[in-house]
Parts: structure tokens; sequence; C-alpha cells
């Protein structure tokens, strides 16, 4: 098994996916009215939607967005082990018991453990769990994602 990944570049992948997934998405949206609350409502997820049986299109975006970001992460993941952003930075995604890259359905059980909470109900507070958990657990350095799955993160060369 390679090396552990660091949990600093483990964030920098993440933040460059959802960079690549989130900017297209805002874009894609702007002809409908946007991806995001512009009106100061409150209106800013599906949370929100469910208690506040809010407008439409704000849950459509919300389900478009968790539908985009758990199938580029799943069909990445399956594919090699890397999202664009792990292969920047050369980290690989791996199953704890043999190395291997993870079968579609441990590519999508980490997808689902990863995305929806983040962006269903609370998401500065489910990156904070997954970001201590990534620099404390031990002996793997595994997000709740990785849990799950049964994934642990590498460096790869």
């Amino acid at each position: 098994m390679p090396p552990l990944a660091e949990p600093g570049k483990r964030i920098l992948a993440r933040l460059i996916d959802f960079l690549i997934i989130s900017i297209p998405l805002y874009l894609i949206s702007l002809p409908w009215g946007g991806a995001v609350d512009v009106n100061g409502d409150g209106d800013d997820g599906f949370g929100d939607a469910v208690a506040s049986g809010y407008s439409g299109h704000q849950l459509l975006w919300s389900i478009i967005g968790l539908v985009v970001y758990v199938a580029y992460d799943t069909y990445f993941t399956h594919k090699d082990g890397r999202t664009l952003g792990k292969r920047l930075l050369k980290l690989r995604v791996a199953m704890l018991n043999d190395g291997r890259v993870p079968d579609t359905g441990a590519a999508l059980m980490r997808a689902v453990v990863l995305w929806a909470p983040a962006l269903l109900c609370c998401p500065c507070l489910w990156w904070l769990i997954n970001i201590v958990l990534m620099f404390t657990d031990k002996p793997y350095r595994q997000g709740l994602q990785d849990k799950a799955a049964k994934t642990v993160v590498v460096a790869v060369r």
C-alpha cells in the first residue's frame, strides 16, 4: 500500500473538485434564476426547502447539484481512484483491505456519505467534521466517507 495522503493535499484536491463542479453548475443555473438565494429569503438548501415549503427552483438546483456531485465522485473514484483534483495532486482512493480501486458500490457509498449531508443540511459542520477526522483519525486518516466505504486516500507517483 502506498503512503497515506497528507490531509492538506486532500483538502486542496476536494476544493479543486468542488470548483470544477460548482462553477459550471452555477453558470448553467443563471438563465433559470440561479442556484443561490438571490432574494435573501433564507432558502438555501434542501433542508430549508423541506422545513419552509419554499420555491421549487431552489429545491431543484439542490437536487441537481447533489446528483452531479455524487455522479462525478462515483465515476472518477471507480474509474481509477482519482477525481480530477486528486489526479492533479497525485492522490488516489484505495480500498483499505487490499489497495485496489474501489468498486462501484464502494465509490457510490463514499460519494453519498461525502456529498449528501453537505449539500442537504449542514455544509459547514459536515466539512469541519471531515477535516478534523482527516487530521486526527488513527491510523488511516479516514473521513466519514472513507469509513463508510472502507477506503483510504493514498499518495501516488
